[in-house]
């Protein structure tokens, strides 16, 4: 890329006058520069250590020293909005075609196998922009638009909403699901019920676009995650206990996951734990909290079979439940 070119898409200041006018590729890591890379600084501690490796420029946007006048030294406001410019000019350059959609469907697509010029975007900047820099002209991205990608697409699409072809469920617990889509079976897939929907729209968005795939075996995605725990609140196998702790950081989907509990799992004692500033009103199974010990206190000091647990994730089963002095209680 030639430095102008840098200059005039990044809206970058150049504050010397070097010897260089183009680079060969971008790089974060000052250990991975080749001789010729502009280097963005995101640690200043790396610029000397570029320097060394050949970078021929250096990208920042904090005070930093220059120390060799012969390579590029270009300020600009912000390293991520300088990348986010970056990409959204070789988008429209590659003719880049993006479907937004929500964070459920994108983190299902990263669990299906597709053809290379259709890509589930996910990560920060950084990982982003090593993902979209170099893709094939005319490929597909699908995105859960986020502060990191944000303004990188200029005019995203949205999922095709034409009517499609329902998933058959044949079999079902909440946490696992047997189903026939397009006259293929996939038996005892670790995928929930509820999130067939979810799959439904990707799956009919690959058939609208004739997007070759191949479904594995799915793993949680960090949405209504169960975590099966014993009496001491120990993590267990999957479905090798009775008792379960169901997670997930977004609040939005309270109403559709208490609605699936009370419709699938009527016959079990399933007590709900949201944030206190929920819209519900707390009766004998919806708890309140405000931070995590209140979380823990709930779980010690009620009898359940499922415990939805919203906007936390299960690191918080890191920290010990019980303590020594109440081991011995029995739930």
């Amino acid at each position: 890329m030639r430095l102008e070119n840098f200059l005039a898409l990044t809206h970058a200041t150049l504050v010397n006058e070097p010897c260089v006018n183009t680079f060969e590729n971008i790089t974060f890591e000052a250990k991975r520069i080749k001789r010729g890379d502009l280097f963005f600084a995101y640690s200043e501690e790396e610029i000397e250590q570029a320097i060394l490796n050949g970078a021929y420029g250096v990208v920042f946007d904090k005070p930093t020293q220059i120390s060799d006048s012969e390579i590029a030294w270009i300020k600009v406001d912000n390293i991520d909005d300088s990348l986010k410019r970056l990409l959204r000019f070789k988008m429209i350059e590659r003719e880049v075609v993006a479907y937004a959609c929500n964070e459920i469907i994108l983190k299902l697509s990263l669990q299906v196998i597709t053809q290379t010029d259709f890509l589930a975007l996910s990560g920060d900047i950084k990982s982003i922009f090593k993902s979209l820099w170099n893709i094939d002209k005319r490929a597909t991205i699908l995105f859960c638009p986020t502060s990191e990608n944000k303004d990188i697409f200029a005019s995203p699409k949205q999922l095709p909403k034409t009517s499609f072809e329902p998933i058959e469920i044949m079999e079902q617990t909440l946490f696992e699901t047997s189903f026939i889509y397009d006259n293929i079976f996939y038996e005892r897939q670790l995928i929930s019920p509820f999130f067939m929907p979810y799959l439904e729209e990707l799956l009919h968005l690959y058939k609208i676009l004739k997007i070759n795939y191949r479904l594995k075996k799915f793993t949680p995605i960090e949405h209504f995650e169960p975590v099966f725990t014993n009496k001491k609140f120990e993590i267990k196998n999957f479905g090798t206990s009775d008792k379960v702790l169901i997670f997930e950081k977004n609040s939005d989907l309270i109403d559709s996951e208490i609605s699936f509990l009370q419709k699938n799992a009527n016959w079990a004692k399933i007590i709900y734990i949201i944030p206190k500033s929920s819209k519900y009103d707390e009766d004998e199974s919806i708890f309140f909290y405000k931070n995590e010990k209140d979380i823990i206190d709930t779980l010690k000091n009620n009898s359940f079979h499922f415990a939805l647990i919203v906007g936390v994730d299960k690191s918080i089963l890191d920290k010990p439940l019980s303590y020594k002095a109440q081991l011995t209680l029995d739930f």
